[in-house]
């Protein structure tokens, strides 16, 4: 297993983590990390989550966690102890929506 491979696994634990118990903000209770894609050189990361509600309730907790990634990303240093923690990108995973459809 490659280096980013095994830091976007420890990053997708870590932010499920935080995401699903540390943050408290109602928008982002609906929230699930599902996937993590980190660069080559480590230095940003796709995380891809599933948000369950209407299309409002989807732009409201991206909104929530665009504002919140700061934050997140401190905790990730904290916890992970890497050398440079990662710029951290929201994107919605859309995997779901489209094989149930």
């Amino acid at each position: 297993m490659r280096r980013p491979e095994r830091v976007a696994e420890l990053l997708r634990e870590a932010l499920a983590e935080i995401v699903g118990f540390e943050l408290e903000d109602p928008r982002m209770e609906a929230v699930t990390v599902t996937d993590v894609r980190v660069a080559d050189d480590l230095r940003d990361a796709k995380i891809y989550v599933v948000i369950e509600g209407d299309e409002a309730e989807v732009k409201a907790a991206l909104k929530a966690l665009k504002h919140a990634s700061p934050y997140i990303r401190q905790q990730v240093g904290l916890n992970l102890n890497l050398r440079h923690t990662p710029h951290l990108h929201f994107m919605r995973d859309t995997v779901e929506e489209k094989a149930s459809k």
